[in-house]
């Protein structure tokens, strides 16, 4: 099994008269492989998976497994739902794909127990033999996947091996690796990156880099070989970019960005969301005007 360590980016999706643009999907993808980002993660909450056909997510996986081929950088599929047989499917079908390993976000809107929870990520992990990293997103989902219960799924199977803790506590962190120092924590909150690394994370699933890989690279390979100073700076300088990438609601602002730097030649979200007003757009104007982007 993979190790699913690094930096990883929470891949964006893009549209083109309301269908995946998987032409540009593929390229976007490519322009991670090639700014050293190491996983990248197709259809996770940044890649608008709530509002997805069950095709288009299928889709999406199998592009990002397409341009990874032959390359150094792996796909972490999202399989994530509020049902768990649809969850399981999703899983199924991402091992069959080709997929490297499959993130899976806590069932929203549902609210289960934490034996709601087990239950959910043991049929998960069940089904498939390519590793599976939690996803811990409470803002998002409405319920937190408490250290507990986290340490119970890693104890009892083989192929949990890793968490997406999107918590934004530093404390969680380091709750979970003082029960377990074994487990995988990757951040997924920017902001913290860093300060999370430093704590003994071991990557980050990155919604900034979509439009910075380059630097988001920077600051994980950097931490990941011990240097810490040099990531922290790295992390500093990008606090204005990974704050403005949330002045709306993810993915909004970053798919704005995308094409205000011209990575996109549409920029379409799927409904209930909607392009950022014009205040959101300036924040981000101003934000990007600082930071070269790279191609």
């Amino acid at each position: 099994m993979i190790e699913l360590i690094g930096a990883m980016t929470a891949l964006v999706t893009p549209m083109k008269n309301g269908t995946v643009d998987h032409e540009t999907y593929a390229k976007l993808i490519k322009r991670q492989i090639d700014n050293g980002i190491d996983i990248v993660v197709p259809v996770g909450t940044t890649g608008e998976s709530a509002t997805l056909t069950h095709e288009e997510h299928r889709a999406c996986i199998e592009t990002a497994v397409r341009v990874c081929k032959g390359t150094n950088t792996k796909v972490l599929a999202g399989a994530g739902s509020n049902a768990t047989a649809e969850a399981v499917d999703l899983a199924k079908f991402a091992q069959e794909a080709g997929a490297d390993a499959i993130l899976a976000v806590t069932p929203y809107y549902n609210k289960p127990s934490q034996e709601g929870l087990y239950q959910h990520y043991k049929a998960i992990a069940q089904a498939v033999n390519i590793p599976v990293m939690l996803y811990n997103v409470p803002g998002r989902t409405a319920v937190d996947m408490v250290a507990d219960t986290v340490i119970r799924l890693f104890d009892d199977f083989k192929n949990i091996t890793a968490i997406k803790e999107a918590t934004g506590s530093m404390e969680r962190c380091v709750e979970l690796l003082s029960l377990r120092p074994e487990l995988i924590v990757i951040s997924g909150d920017d902001a913290i990156n860093y300060p999370l690394m430093a704590n003994g994370a071991k990557g980050t699933i990155s919604v900034t880099a979509n439009l910075l890989p380059n630097m988001i690279a920077d600051v994980v390979h950097k931490a990941l070989d011990g240097d810490f100073l040099g990531s922290k700076k790295v992390n500093d300088e990008l606090y204005q970019i990974t704050s403005a990438m949330f002045c709306e609601s993810n993915p909004i602002p970053v798919k704005a960005s995308m094409s205000l730097a011209g990575l996109m030649p549409t920029l379409e979200y799927r409904l209930p969301l909607v392009n950022p007003d014009a205040s959101s757009i300036e924040t981000l104007k101003t934000a990007m005007s600082n930071y070269k982007i790279a191609e």
